[in-house]
This record gives C-alpha cells, sequence and structure tokens, in this order.
C-alpha cells in the first residue's frame, strides 16, 4: 500500500505523456506560449474560490473556538497546497489542519468534527454540481456525448444514496462503536480514545442539527467557491484563445472536480486531470489541444500558487498561532 502513490503517479505521468504524444505537443506548448502572462491571471484567480472554501469551513466550528477568517484562508491554502501537491491520497491535508486548529485553540473533538462534516458536504454538492453540468450535457451536445454523459448522471445518482447514508450513519456514534470495538480487542488499553471518540461523534451530531449552517454551507457558500473555480477555468479557456462561454466552463469544472476526487489515489492528479479535461472538454466541443493546453495551466497555477503553499505550511508548523490548552474541564465532557 505505501507504494501505490507511487505506482499511481508513474501510471498517470504515462497517460499525460501519451495524450500529449497523441495528439500536437507542438500545439499545446504554443498556446501556453501564447497565453503568457494570462496563465499568472488564471492561477490568481483561484483566490476567489478560497474565501467561500474558508468561510463555510468555519461556519462547521462553534463559535467559542471559531478561528479567525484569516486564520482559516490560511489553513485552505495549506491543506490545497499539500492535497494538491503530495502523495497523500487527498486527506494529507486535513490531518496537517486538524493539527494546526488545536495550534489556535480548537478543540480536538471540534476539529475532526468539523473536517468530516466538510468532507461529507463538499463530496456530496460536488455530486449535485456533477449531475447538473451532465444535464446540460444531455441537452447541448451530440447524441453519443450525450449517450457517455449519461451513463455518467447514472453513476452519479447511484453515490448519492450511498452519501445521503453515510451521513445519516453518523448519528449510530461510529467513532464510539470503532473505538469500544478497538478496546475490546487491546484489553482496555484504548479506554481515553472512547471517551474522545464519543465526543468526536457528539460534535458531528451538533454541526449535522444545524439545519441553517448546513442549508448555507451546500447551497451558497459550496455553490460561490464552485463558481470561483469556474471563473479560473473561464480565464484560462479565454488566455488560451478559445471562446467557450461560463456556462461551459461551470460544466467542465464541475464535473472534473468530481473526477478528481474520485481518483483521490493519483498525487496531483497526474494523468487523470489531463484525460478528464480532454474527455469532458469533448463532450463539449473545445478541441484536444486547447483541453490539454488547459490541464498544463492548471499545473502552472499549482506551481505558482500551491508549490509555496507547502513552504508556508513549514513556517506554520513553527509559528501559527499561540499553543493553548485543549483539555476538557471536569464537567465539560460534551466540551461546553
Amino acid at each position: 500500500m505505501k507504494h501505490l502513490g507511487s505506482v499511481a503517479a508513474l501510471l498517470g505521468l504515462l497517460i499525460a505523456g501519451w495524450l500529449i504524444w497523441r495528439d500536437d505537443p507542438v500545439a499545446i506548448l504554443h498556446l501556453l506560449e501564447s497565453a503568457g502572462v494570462g496563465l499568472v491571471l488564471a492561477a490568481l484567480v483561484h483566490i476567489i474560490s478560497m474565501v467561500p472554501n474558508a468561510w463555510d469551513w468555519r461556519m462547521l466550528i462553534r463559535d467559542a473556538e471559531r478561528p479567525s477568517m484569516a486564520t482559516m484562508l490560511q489553513l485552505v491554502w495549506i491543506r490545497e497546497s499539500i492535497n494538491g501537491l503530495l502523495p497523500v491520497a487527498r486527506i494529507g491535508g486535513e490531518i496537517v489542519s486538524f493539527r494546526l486548529l488545536g495550534r489556535v485553540g480548537v478543540r480536538p473533538e471540534t476539529a475532526v468534527a468539523s473536517l468530516v462534516v466538510d468532507m461529507q458536504l463538499t463530496v456530496i454538492s460536488q455530486v449535485v454540481f456533477a449531475l447538473i453540468a451532465l444535464g446540460y450535457v444531455l441537452e447541448h451536445t451530440s447524441s453519443d456525448s450525450a449517450r457517455l454523459a449519461g451513463r455518467l448522471a447514472w453513476g452519479c445518482a447511484g453515490l448519492l444514496p450511498v452519501l445521503l447514508l453515510f451521513a445519516l450513519v453518523q448519528h449510530a456514534r461510529p467513532f464510539e462503536r470503532a473505538a469500544r470495538t478497538l478496546n475490546r480487542v487491546t484489553s482496555g488499553k484504548v479506554y481515553a480514545l472512547v471517551g474522545k471518540s464519543a465526543r468526536i461523534d457528539q460534535s458531528i451530531k451538533l454541526i449535522w442539527r444545524q439545519t441553517g449552517v448546513v442549508v448555507r454551507y451546500l447551497f451558497i457558500w459550496q455553490t460561490l467557491q464552485c463558481l470561483g473555480l469556474a471563473l479560473e477555468i473561464w480565464v484560462a479557456l479565454r488566455v488560451l484563445g478559445s471562446d467557450a462561454s461560463f456556462v461551459t466552463a461551470f460544466v467542465l469544472e464541475a464535473l472534473i472536480q468530481l473526477v478528481s476526487s474520485v481518483a483521490f489515489v493519483v498525487p496531483g492528479n497526474i494523468g487523470v486531470q489531463e484525460g478528464g479535461f480532454v474527455l469532458i472538454g469533448g463532450m463539449l466541443g473545445i478541441d484536444a489541444s486547447t483541453c490539454l493546453a488547459l490541464a498544463g495551466a492548471r499545473r502552472v497555477r499549482d506551481l505558482l500558487f500551491f508549490a509555496p503553499g507547502l513552504i508556508f505550511w513549514h513556517v506554520a508548523e513553527r509559528s501559527f498561532g499561540p499553543r493553548r490548552s485543549t483539555a476538557v474541564k471536569p464537567g465539560s465532557a460534551n466540551g461546553k
């Protein structure tokens, strides 16, 4: 298992190289060269999508422990940089975020609950946006593309009940039950973990009971985030010389986000992103060279934006916020 990321990265690199070679490497390079400084502009647009991402995650943390917006923006930058560039199966950023949240006074159970619910709601919203995007493809593309989109739509629709069931199962105290089982297996050596796991389950349930927060997360903040990412795609397409509409960029982004989430084991989505752009862009009438140049533009974004994020992560590990006690006082088992 420890070599799975390396193997997936190598396979993805081979796929990306093959896609570029079979198309027209010179044309792709020319598109990127002609875009010039426009690629930097497209990369900077990514900041727009980070703001609602930071805000909705921040709202999942209760008032008494909620970090500042500036802190959450820094955490989003670090989390995206780690998940986007390192072979960590897209969870390494969450692990680092958990540790850094503790540095600014967020209790462990609150931090874990916010990360778990954030991931749940993000995946649910990605599936919903992908279904909307596939509906657009079915309505506005050729019969061959429509048939492919129809198959993908059925696949996405099949995921929704699973995701909703996963959300509902939180009420069955999964963390506490798993810890109790482990406690029995280890003859009581993880008894302390059972108590903490119970608090995690309780914190997750408390978030889901905040209907207004959950609804705003799904229908306002996630929508704004997706629109921000679509704007990034649209700007990149424009500087690459494409006249694709913003709606096309939204559909492309909604589907590529879902593809990236499914292929989470591939570091940096190498090969997956390139193949996804070619497949989805082809359904939307965008030529393969432009799609591959668009994938290249996103790689430029990763280098300009996420590589510095990794450097900032190491700085943050030494200086991020004052370390404050997160111990639960007697009589406050629920963290209240």
